[in-house]
């Protein structure tokens, strides 16, 4: 596991992948499964996984955190970064912070808590959780206005946030004021683009982003990568020809569920058994596992052969 310092050169070499995370029948973790999911990006070039979301780490128990932590040192091979996630629930957090300090991971994603939150609170909620942790950590901005420009401006001045995740869905990413309004404030090459291939041309190319987070990646890591190499290179037309291949499966993903539709894609797929969804989450109806899977193997296909 790569354990320097995080720089916006590291975050923009790579897909930021954000995979599920697979759990055995008795939904204890499976280390076998994930490291297929894990050798699956690393053999398609991507060396940077954020567990987050994806993986539900908003469930996680405290008692089953460090089994989690010592297992994503274990699966990564030595040139890939590995960034876990805390909280969303301030409590929880603090205690992780204390989990986390006997690792060497070089961040942490706190993640976001909306309903019972404000912009002083979470930015008071981050900085008391560096003091415990000891380094700065990953700003997930995923609702509109969740958190006022200036006072980010402050934690990055601060040297509390290594980086920062931005996820508000725009019916049109092109007009976005917050974002404008992020990057007029802050680095763009530290912030990085969080809702997958579909928004990212517009992210990287028109407000600079350092880079981008992507689901998908966990089916086709080569094509993503592709797609990364392609804007990088101010290739749109190619860029828009592998958006467009990856747009089917986060079209379900949209319409049913983000996380379920992508836990099932990568067992679909074959790529690994991600078993149970883990509550309060729900696996998705059966009714819906033969387009998820015509779509994820089609998807896989356009990134190579699907492994046996």
């Amino acid at each position: 596991m790569d354990k320097a310092p995080i720089t916006s050169e590291r975050l923009a070499a790579s897909v930021i992948a954000v995979p599920p995370l697979a759990r055995s029948a008795d939904f204890t973790l499976n280390f076998p499964e994930n490291r297929r999911i894990v050798q699956h990006l690393e053999a398609g070039g991507v060396t940077t996984l954020l567990y987050g979301g994806n993986a539900v780490l908003y469930h996680v128990s405290l008692s089953e955190y460090a089994a989690l932590l010592l297992m994503l040192t274990e699966i990564a091979g030595d040139w890939t970064l590995v960034i876990p996630s805390v909280g969303p629930a301030f409590g929880l957090m603090m205690d992780q912070a204390e989990v986390l300090n006997e690792f060497a991971f070089p961040t942490a994603m706190v993640l976001p808590q909306s309903e019972i939150a404000t912009s002083d609170g979470i930015a008071a909620g981050v900085r008391r959780f560096t003091e415990r942790y000891g380094k700065p950590v990953v700003l997930y901005i995923k609702h509109d206005r969740y958190i006022a420009v200036d006072t980010v401006r402050r934690l990055v001045d601060d040297g509390l946030i290594s980086w920062i995740k931005y996820a508000v869905v725009r019916g049109n990413p092109e007009k976005d004021d917050y974002l404008r309004e992020l990057t007029e404030a802050v680095d763009p090459a530290r912030i990085v683009s969080g809702i997958g291939e579909q928004p990212a041309v517009v992210h990287l190319r028109d407000f600079s982003l350092g880079g981008f987070t992507s689901g998908c990646v966990c089916i086709a890591p080569r094509l993503s990568m592709d797609f990364l190499h392609a804007v990088r290179a101010g290739d749109i037309s190619r860029a828009e020809e592998i958006r467009a291949v990856f747009r089917p499966l986060e079209d379900l993903r949209n319409r049913i569920h983000p996380i379920r539709v992508l836990h099932a894609a990568v067992a679909l797929a074959g790529i690994a058994e991600t078993g149970p969804m883990v509550p309060l989450l729900s696996p998705i109806d059966s009714s819906d596992e033969p387009e998820i899977a015509n779509t994820a193997r089609t998807l896989l296909q356009h990134n190579g052969a699907i492994e046996s």
